[in-house]
């Protein structure tokens, strides 16, 4: 009789754990199969920013000079990675048009030091354009996206080796699929006009409120006060750090899919899936090391066209190319007055 017990209690406790082990199965199925879904939407909808032949906005643009790119930069190295952000604002314009670029900016990222700098840029700034006579630098773009890159790195002494270009409706985009943004917003902000239409309209009320992606727009765009493009430039990077911020969230994360599916057709860029994955990586580890306007307050002057109209001038290009190169250098550290004591005393004991 014990045998018999002890083999009905040994089947039975093997039947009851058949159900347990088909339900882990089912369920690492079902891992196996998101995790596959996941990375392979991300795959996709990252390999298709990459826009070729007719679906580039750039197909209609013959670039008549042969500008010089940059060679892309060894992501394991000490190399910064260079990325030109251009939006551009496409209502109202005739297809096969590019339309001037409304927000530049300029975003460095140092592998070593795990840091990337941001620079935007004044759209007036009056530059020489490669190839081309000196014009404000939000005409580069115009010219194609190489004209554009070139142009940027030589304004600011740095290559420039990818870019990405979007539509403000990307932006809309990208800020309600992320559930849009917490934000102190400085002061009431007003733009209406009949000429541009409603779709223009900016009405924002001061303080602390949720923006969704319309309402993030108008905060971006506004310039129409005493300080239009210079204060503009400020919100735009403080805001950039908030998406940011906002994008590194976990939640953010699980719906990189459906985000990269929204913003797909209003995105174009030269990176490739590959380089993709390697800024996401080194971004997610890297901090805010600082943030510039483009040219700095000291090293602007005001400037005529040859038509009068009124621009943007750079006392010196060397000066301001050193400002670049010294707003990506961390100081160096100052010793306290309690090192320097200790100093002075060890010298006088010798």
């Amino acid at each position: 009789m014990p045998p018999r017990t002890k083999r009905h209690a040994k089947t039975k406790t093997t039947k009851s754990k058949k159900p347990l082990l088909w339900t882990l199965a089912i369920i690492l199925l079902i891992i196996i199969g998101f995790a596959v879904y996941f990375f392979g939407s991300i795959v996709n909808g990252l390999d298709n920013f990459n826009k070729k032949g007719d679906n580039s906005p750039f197909k209609d643009v013959v670039e008549s000079v042969d500008v010089k790119t940059p060679e892309p930069p060894k992501w394991e190295g000490t190399e910064s990675v260079n990325i030109l952000l251009m939006g551009v604002d496409a209502r109202g314009v005739k297809k096969g048009e590019v339309p001037r670029s409304d927000t530049m900016l300029v975003a460095s990222l140092d592998p070593v030091k795990k840091k990337f700098y941001v620079f935007s840029i004044l759209r007036d700034t009056y530059v020489s354009i490669p190839g081309y006579d000196k014009d404000r630098i939000n005409t580069a773009i115009t010219h194609g996206s190489n004209v554009a890159m070139q142009t940027v790195g030589e304004l600011l002494g740095i290559p420039i080796q990818y870019y990405v270009y979007t539509d403000f409706q990307g932006f809309i985009k990208l800020i309600d699929e992320i559930g849009g943004i917490d934000y102190e917003v400085e002061k009431d902000m007003l733009y209406k006009t009949k000429a541009d239409g409603p779709e223009y309209d900016i009405d924002l009320k001061k303080g602390f409120q949720h923006l969704d992606g319309n309402m993030a727009l108008q905060y971006v765009r506004f310039r129409h006060d005493a300080t239009s493009d210079f204060t503009r430039t400020q919100r735009q990077r403080g805001f950039l750090k908030a998406v940011a911020d906002k994008m590194k969230s976990t939640t953010s994360l699980i719906k990189l899919p459906s985000i990269l599916s929204a913003v797909n057709p209003y995105v174009d860029t030269n990176l490739s899936v590959n380089d993709m994955w390697k800024l996401a990586n080194l971004g997610y580890k890297s901090s805010m090391g600082g943030s510039e306007q483009i040219p700095p307050m000291d090293l602007l002057v005001e400037e005529k066209t040859r038509g009068g109209s009124a621009v943007i001038g750079i006392r010196s290009t060397e000066e301001l190319k050193q400002f670049v190169q010294d707003t990506m250098t961390d100081p160096l550290p100052t010793a306290s007055p309690e090192a320097t004591d200790a100093g002075s005393t060890t010298q006088s004991s010798n």
